[in-house]
């Protein structure tokens, strides 16, 4: 009986997917998961050594470090993402739609949930498909705790279509405001983040411009030094706890500056449609809430098939970033847990990580499928920066002088983190598109709003 999904009369399957070929499936086109598909399937699928497959349950990528600014406005999602089956024909591999619901280790199967659009009618049926080596890049959800009406009353910019809801209900409620026959009520122009990390404080810098943005383009009824606030709460001493001391005050002085409110050492309770309670009884009055204070891997994640998993989620695999019960299973990215040799903590959730576990990946599996032994991975931590979008951008990187850190501000530090998304950008398109591709965006940028107004 053939494989489900494999039947070589199909003429839709291309040719790498001749009977006898070495399958990999790939569950997850983040940017581990996606730039591992796209340089497997330059290097393995389009020379017919082995079928590559890439599942995931949305259509097109964004590269998630961008969610806070599609948040804010101040970036267009149309310019930015990648439709995964467009990349899939141009780079060997192929681009299934689904979501994944479950594993079978023993046939070696990857179930999918059938997939509705908004009407209720079937898109694709429940399927399976066939793997010899499988790859889970499933990267990370927002981890609320617990906590009290965040899923009901919160948004969680977890996925680009989270980040434009955001982003219309930000736009509505200026608009509103500015039409209604009453005066503007306190908390209804307030936006509260939950987590000072990256995530919470840069979207915290781009909305203190974008908010200001959108007013300016004729909602004179707003005053936005008064009506407009925005509210920073972060569980920790201080804000970016991932920041050495030095840079976590600097960034700290550049959002007071600002206007932003910081709210360090602050427990939330619980979120309600009116704002926020904090554990000392402070109430927080606000009508847009993110929470953006903590992440784990997707639920699913959480014991499948079998396989050891951490208290979030995240799949326990050893230094060669193969699981810890089953060698023909591995994992990158955030979903990955891996405590290095000598060191107590995992390694954190940032696309340096999956970037470089993509990269070594790229070089272990065709040594796999060669019966090569396979080489441990090193993660090599490049530093950490935070933009503060048109105000600044704060970081510090390692390794440059004797294995030290040097600490960078400024338009310096902004280029390098520019570049973070221009490396993953040449991971998939390659230097001259994403060069004509830049250029391209410059010239536009400059006869469009540069805060989306819609």
């Amino acid at each position: 009986m053939p494989k489900p999904n494999s039947h070589p009369a199909d003429p839709a399957l291309p040719a790498t997917d001749k009977p006898g070929l070495h399958q990999i499936v790939i569950v997850g086109g983040g940017a581990g998961g996606l730039e591992l598909a796209t340089r497997l399937g330059d290097k393995l699928g389009r020379r017919g050594k082995a079928g590559i497959t890439l599942i995931d349950k949305a259509r097109t990528h964004i590269w998630k470090p961008l969610l806070h600014e599609i948040a804010a406005g101040s970036m267009d999602v149309g310019r930015h993402e990648l439709d995964y089956l467009a990349q899939a024909h141009w780079h060997g591999f192929r681009y299934r739609y689904g979501e994944l619901v479950g594993i079978d280790r023993d046939q070696k199967l990857v179930h999918l949930a059938a997939t509705f659009d908004e009407d209720g009618r079937e898109i694709t049926p429940k399927r399976s498909f066939p793997y010899d080596t499988l790859v889970l890049a499933l990267g990370s959800i927002s981890n609320d705790f617990g906590t009290p009406g965040v899923k009901e009353h919160a948004i969680m910019l977890d996925t680009p279509e989270a980040a434009e809801r955001f982003n219309r209900r930000l736009v509505n409620s200026f608009i509103h405001a500015h039409a209604q026959p009453g005066p503007i009520r306190d908390g209804q122009l307030h936006v509260t983040i939950i987590g000072a990390g990256a995530t919470g404080t840069e979207l915290s810098a781009e909305l203190h411009r974008t908010a200001r943005g959108v007013v300016a383009y004729g909602l004179d009824r707003i005053d936005p030094e008064k009506d407009i606030k925005i509210t920073l709460i972060e569980a920790a001493p201080r804000i970016v706890p991932a920041l050495p001391e030095r840079l976590s005050q600097a960034t700290a002085k550049i959002l007071t500056d600002l206007g932003v409110d910081l709210r360090t050492g602050a427990r939330v309770t619980e979120v309600t449609a009116e704002g926020v309670k904090l554990a000392t009884g402070d109430f927080i009055a606000s009508e847009l809430v993110v929470w953006a204070a903590g992440v784990k891997a997707p639920d699913v994640l959480a014991g499948l098939g079998g396989l050891e998993t951490s208290r979030a989620n995240q799949i326990v695999v050893r230094d060669t970033l193969q699981s810890t019960r089953d060698d023909a299973i591995f994992a990158l990215g955030d979903c990955a847990y891996l405590v290095p040799p000598g060191e107590t903590a995992p390694i954190p959730p940032r696309a340096q990580a999956a970037h470089q576990m993509a990269s070594h990946l790229l070089a272990n599996i065709p040594r796999r499928i060669r019966g090569e032994p396979l080489k441990p991975f090193q993660y090599r931590d490049f530093g950490s920066l935070v933009s503060l979008g048109h105000y600044s951008t704060v970081g510090s990187l390692m390794g440059f002088v004797s294995g030290r850190s040097m600490m960078i501000e400024g338009m310096f530090a902004k280029l390098m983190y520019r570049s973070l998304y221009k490396m993953h950008e040449v991971a998939l398109h390659g230097f001259l598109k994403v060069g004509l591709d830049t250029l391209s965006r410059m010239l536009t940028r400059r006869t469009e709003p540069h805060v989306k107004l819609h």
